[in-house]
């Protein structure tokens, strides 16, 4: 057979067994298909918010059953959680703001803050997250815990000093409301200010939270 008759076989005549309709070439790995998942929910969850996105919703934007969306991630609470890690990193930048000297550690929070929140990408996850704290309890709870777990616990143990989960506790209030009047209510000139401004203004008061005298005065 020359060449050229093979290049016009047909998959009948060459015994595939491929039904019509049927892609062609490599199958995405289980690496693509998970970060194709992640990147509908983070879709989904900017746009719609924790309460009105499904798992169903998601599977069909990333062109998967639903089935292997609960492989991947479990559950829709776990979908926001893999969401949350992304957009936060408390894994990667995180340690990078909190390893160094304690005395200029409100600095770096203060960056860190900057760094996640002045990307569109994660702004708009993390932006829809608060808008569902604020009226859905399971939303709150879900904000809750995944700070807590993920961010105060590594940034007390860093602060390291009495009363640390309360000083780790302040800080998070901290840089929450600045979120909100920034990002969520945009409340002039604070949702305009510049990134330098801004760690003037929040860099030492975050750093008396982490370092400063924290005790009620004697009575």
């Amino acid at each position: 057979m020359s060449p050229q008759q093979r290049s016009s076989t047909t998959p009948e005549q060459t015994g595939s067994s491929r039904a019509p309709g049927q892609r062609t070439g490599r199958r995405p790995g289980p690496s693509t298909t998970r970060d194709a998942i992640l990147s509908a929910a983070r879709d989904s969850f900017a746009e719609k918010g924790y309460d009105r996105t499904s798992i169903r919703a998601v599977a069909a934007a990333a062109g998967v059953d639903p089935a292997l969306v609960r492989r991947f991630f479990g559950s829709k609470e776990g979908l926001l959680v893999a969401a949350l890690t992304v957009a936060m990193s408390p894994h990667q930048r995180l340690p990078d703001a909190l390893h160094g000297d304690l005395d200029t550690l409100g600095e770096r929070m203060i960056d860190y803050f900057l760094t996640v929140w002045d990307e569109p990408p994660h702004r708009d996850v993390l932006i829809a997250m608060i808008r569902s704290a604020c009226t859905n309890e399971r939303g709150a709870t879900m904000l809750r815990n995944f700070l807590a777990s993920q961010i105060l616990d590594q940034l007390a143990a860093a602060i390291g000093q009495a009363e640390a989960n309360l000083r780790a506790g302040a800080i998070g209030s901290q840089l929450v409301g600045l979120a909100m009047v920034r990002y969520v209510v945009k409340i002039e000139p604070l949702a305009s200010a510049p990134p330098q401004q801004l760690r003037t203004a929040f860099g030492p008061t975050l750093q008396r939270y982490a370092t400063g005298d924290i005790d009620p005065p004697p009575h």
